[in-house]
């Protein structure tokens, strides 16, 4: 069928068809390309379609999405994060233990003010552009902006609240809490995470609900299990654990997370062994098959709805190849197969133009363009056009550059050699025979005084391996060239660890001169020796790791970590979001609640509050020592809600501030043992499955090594389960492209 389209190009160009009225056809070209370049970008960024396309928007559209944009976005979101390590109250001071806590620096009034004043000015800068982008009308179906809009209007206002009270101003600061969501705006992957875990909730609290019931069954029962006594000595269960409702219901809930087992149960299985039933099945039930069975739903629904998400942006992505494909088939000929059968068409070499302009890596531009260079005639058609950019689907396993080609015979005879395998299972065996020497020294030396330890012969062994360390390096330098050796990110690693240690080697004899019996000089430069020493023997142990990409399996799970690392940001970025929030909410409500007794400054009512507690009860806040985990200031509060997500030993925390405040003090630290043990945790869990079997497939496709090399993202983690757009699919989502029309 012939295909009639009408594409907008600029303000004020007359359309008809393909064919536009503007002076200069260079222009028009040169526009073509322009738009054509975006739209191909937008695709492989995942990104929507639906802005502006005249020569004045593509040029702030290309600024915006620009790196140096970009990476001053992300400077001012971790420079309006950061502030609340410095603002009142503040988190430098050298410890957060109550006992020995000085008064921390304090930021000039009107320092922090100014910071903040400056992001977010940036922040509105960055709203206004996109607004300018994508048009009012689209602004106002977006959510996402119209919050990104309230949000800087609540912070600039209670800003300006704050500056006319002169750094006076309350504790509590509403744009405090708010800041974490310039966090979430500037992912777009973060905000489907986000939108995937809302979904994922409804089924979640079907199990959690039956957890509750669980819970509350429980403690029914153990009430009635532990009733009071008339026997003071019968009473130890229910004193401690059972002596009212809400008691009943931590313990058994701390019990669930195993924290405060077999504690829970010791005094009533003291006193009679069956009372163990009790605990065991509850346990077993609860902690064994209803925990993990909300592992399971939490894995399958996440991971249902964030397929569904990149199904969206597999969608987007479709949309721009389609459109740049409509965009660039208008300057190329038609095929005329009959009078009512017309195929369109790309020309290649404007394929090319457009390829130059594109940011992308090079390994895919490399690839669609030869791929291009093989079509007839030197034209594509539309399903060619989209099988082009397939590419950018398929699994990249980085290439190593080729041996270098040596005129000398003996170096070629020598290269040989060199590449064997042999080389490199010997260079282990020697890392491994190091490591055995340094365990067989410390052990020796593990009870000997500074003053009697001779460091005469860890130093001779020491200078040995580094030697064989350096002729190992050579070698693999002549067998794979420079570049060669540089392409593995195992060489590189062992290669700068080995110049490091020369380095410090070079350093000691430097410092203390020449190795002897008896060797044990005075304290010289920098570092004394047995510093320096243990600085070595640490790089040494931290070189053993260079044996992971020799063993398979090892070598499938390191790389499947650093995958985790450079793919999970978007899941990290949310924690961090829901850390950020429950620590300024933290602050907000415990800030000050605990009162060491070394800390002569406290009121007499909290004194005589600490002195009934003088006598600390075994495992309590006060006898673990637990003064460094409080929501005194911002750094403390991370680290405390860290130790709660953990769970060990987090009743105690539970106990301490209900003691000190309130019984309601308790919802706070539950609802984040949920958020983040429950939630976080289980996702995360999910994330390294599902990461895990994806590398796992690969390598019955493949070599270990290739798979080791294999460079993944969360979108091609999932590509394989996501269907493939329709064409009504996609011609009726360019339809609603208001900035983009096309007549199919």
């Amino acid at each position: 069928m012939a295909l009639i389209k009408t594409l907008t190009l600029g303000k004020g160009a007359r359309q008809l068809g393909c064919h536009i009225v503007v002076p200069v056809f260079s222009c028009i070209e040169d526009l073509y390309i322009r738009q054509a370049v975006v739209l191909i970008e937008d695709a492989i960024n995942y990104r929507s379609i639906k802005h502006h396309m005249d020569s004045k928007s593509l040029k702030l559209y290309r600024w915006y999405y620009s790196r140096s944009w970009q990476w001053l976005l992300s400077i001012m979101i971790i420079f309006i994060l950061g502030l609340a390590f410095i603002e009142t109250p503040s988190s430098l001071s050298l410890t957060s233990d109550l006992r020995y806590k000085g008064c921390p620096w304090e930021a000039p009034c009107g320092l922090t003010e100014t910071i903040e004043m400056l992001c977010l000015l940036a922040f509105t800068l960055d709203l206004a552009a996109k607004i300018y982008l994508i048009g009012w009308e689209e602004f106002w179906k977006c959510r996402w902006l119209m919050c990104y809009m309230v949000v800087i209007t609540v912070s600039v206002v209670d800003w300006t609240l704050s500056w006319t009270m002169l750094c006076k101003e309350h504790n509590i600061r509403i744009r405090r809490l708010l800041r974490p969501f310039f966090l979430l705006q500037n992912s777009s992957l973060m905000k489907k995470t986000l939108k995937s875990i809302k979904r994922t909730l409804p089924e979640i609290m079907s199990v959690f609900l039956l957890v509750v019931l669980h819970l509350c069954l429980f403690t029914m029962l153990g009430m009635l299990l532990f009733a009071r006594q008339e026997e003071l000595e019968s009473n130890t269960e229910w004193d401690t654990y059972f002596k009212n409702l809400p008691q009943s219901f931590t313990s058994l809930l701390v019990l669930l997370t195993t924290a405060n087992n077999p504690d829970v149960m010791t005094p009533a299985y003291s006193s009679n062994r069956i009372y163990s039933v009790f605990f065991v099945f509850f346990s077993s039930f609860g902690t064994f098959f209803l925990m993990n069975l909300l592992t399971a739903i939490i894995y399958n629904q996440f991971r249902g709805y964030l397929l569904l998400s990149m199904q969206t942006s597999f969608l987007r992505k479709r949309m721009g190849i389609r459109a740049a494909f409509e965009l660039l088939s208008c300057q190329a000929p038609a095929l005329t197969l009959s009078d009512d059968d017309i195929i369109e068409c790309v020309q290649v070499k404007t394929l090319m133009k457009v390829l130059r302009g594109v940011k992308m890596a090079s390994y895919y531009r490399q690839a669609i363009i030869r791929k291009a260079l093989q079509s007839p005639n030197g034209l594509i058609e539309r399903e060619e056009f989209q099988m082009l950019f397939d590419e950018l689907d398929k699994d990249r396993i980085k290439e190593h550059p080729l041996s270098p080609e040596y005129s000398s015979p003996v170096l070629r005879k020598l290269q040989r050699v060199l590449s064997h395998n042999v080389i490199t299972v010997g260079g282990n065996a020697i890392a491994l025979a190091n490591v055995i020497c340094i365990c067989t020294i410390l052990v020796i030396d593990s009870e000997k005084p500074l003053s009697l330890r001779d460091d005469y012969y860890l130093e001779l062994i020491n200078c040995f391996f580094i030697m064989c360390y350096l002729l190992e390096m050579l070698m693999k330098i002549i067998a794979l060239g420079w570049r060669g050796y540089l392409s593995y990110g195992s060489n590189i690693f062992d290669g700068f660890l080995t110049v490091l240690l020369l380095v410090l080697q070079i350093s000691v004899f430097a410092t203390y001169r020449l190795p002897f019996p008896n060797w044990n000089p005075a304290h010289k430069g920098f570092l004394p020796l047995y510093e320096m020493a243990h600085l070595v023997n640490m790089l040494i142990v931290v070189r053993f790791l260079r044996i992971i990409p020799n063993i398979k399996l090892m070598a499938l799970v390191a790389s499947t970590l650093v995958d985790l690392v450079k793919n999970l940001r978007a899941f990290v970025g949310i924690l961090v979001v829901v850390f950020y929030i429950y620590a300024i909410i933290g602050i907000w409500l415990f800030n000050g609640a605990i009162v060491s007794p070394t800390n002569m400054s406290c009121s007499q009512s909290q004194m005589r509050k600490f002195s009934a507690n003088a006598s600390a009860v075994c495992g309590s806040y006060e006898q673990l020592g637990y003064w460094a985990n409080n929501f005194d200031d911002f750094a403390s509060s991370l680290v405390l809600l860290y130790n709660i997500m953990v769970v060990n030993n987090w009743h105690v925390f539970l106990e301490v501030y209900s003691r000190h405040t309130s019984e309601w003090s308790k919802v706070y630290f539950i609802s984040w043992w949920l958020t983040s043990s429950i939630m976080w945790v289980n996702l995360f869990v999910a994330l390294i499955i599902e990461n895990f079997i994806y590398k796992w497939d690969k390598t019955h496709r493949s070599s270990v090594a290739d798979v080791a090399d294999l460079e993944t993202t969360v979108q091609l983690m999932f590509r394989e389960h996501i269907r493939e757009p329709t064409e009504e699919e996609i011609i009726s989502r360019l339809h609603e492209n208001p900035h983009l029309h096309l007549t199919l």
